[in-house]
């Protein structure tokens, strides 16, 4: 793709280097964290309390927050930011231009239609990250929470993308991120909240059908979006759109499960399978329309 020099988002929160780790009875979580049980189980309660406080203010010096222990929440170790490779910075600098393209694209989708987009907050994080969603580790894969309407990665799943996934290049990483910002977009137009609701009181099976036509739909907006950003600002190079295609056949839920476990059960998809999630990404890039995009008018075989 033709990224370099230009214009990157400002609202990308760069949190690497950050450890975050979540607390559970199984985990020491280092020196501080394993002798404040050793002292809250000696004498009495002025004692207890006593030694709480200074295991407290001790730990809060050496940059960790035991306070939500005492409340069941999560430990923070706060660092400075790690030194990262010249790679890593390469990767941060892309996906911050990719947003940037996505705002820009979808700004003036929406200006045409006399309204205002609102961008997510793109979160880069290593191994762990809290959301308003709840806590996710880096296997959960990039994940959009609706409750904070931020996009969450950890970029190591490029890697994955490459090397397990055999889907390599600049737009299929990019198509990761306008996946996302798709979900943002299902938020905004107040599909998301509709979804939910539907799925209140229904069979699971039926639950996942919907699930499966609003990752289609968001597969459909990452087209559209890609649309633009080649036919007006020519960011792809020749041949790239495959680059996308590959990854959405690569992380549809029939080759993920037969991958797994060699069995596949329709039923339980929840991202729709690969031949479905290459036809509405393309739908999305050749129209260039989001209204193409509407899946849930769709007939029952997508």
């Amino acid at each position: 793709m033709r990224w370099e020099n230009r214009r990157r988002s400002d609202n990308v929160e760069d949190r690497r280097g950050q450890n975050t780790t979540p607390v559970n009875a199984a985990m020491g979580g280092g020196i501080a964290l394993r002798l404040l049980p050793v002292l809250l189980k000696t004498k009495g309660g002025r004692t207890l309390l006593l030694l709480g406080v200074l295991a407290f203010f001790g730990a809060r010096m050496l940059g960790i927050d035991l306070m939500p222990l005492l409340t069941g929440g999560q430990i923070s170790t706060s660092s400075a930011p790690a030194q990262l490779s010249a790679e890593q910075q390469q990767l941060g600098e892309f996906v911050s231009v990719i947003l940037a393209d996505t705002e820009d694209t979808w700004s003036q989708i929406f200006a045409a239609k006399g309204q205002r987009y609102q961008p997510p907050k793109l979160v880069l994080f290593s191994n762990y990250v809290q959301s308003a969603c709840g806590s996710a580790n880096a296997a959960v894969g990039p994940f959009y929470c609706p409750a904070d309407r931020k996009v969450y990665i950890d970029l190591s799943f490029y890697h994955d993308l490459k090397t397990r996934y055999k889907a390599p290049g600049d737009f299929a990483q990019a198509y990761v991120i306008a996946h996302e910002v798709g979900h943002h977009l299902q938020t905004l137009l107040g599909i998301t909240a509709q979804v939910r609701q539907q799925q209140q009181g229904l069979p699971k099976a039926r639950q996942n059908q919907l699930s499966v036509r609003q990752e289609l739909q968001a597969d459909c907006f990452a087209g559209v979006w890609g649309h633009h950003a080649d036919r007006h600002r020519q960011m792809l190079a020749p041949g790239e759109m495959q680059q996308a295609l590959t990854a959405a056949a690569a992380i549809g839920d029939d080759r993920l499960q037969k991958q797994a476990t060699g069995t596949v059960t329709p039923d339980s998809f929840t991202h729709g399978t690969s031949e479905q999630r290459m036809r509405w990404f393309k739908r999305g890039f050749d129209s260039g329309d989001m209204s193409q995009c509407d899946t849930f008018a769709a007939g029952t075989t997508l």
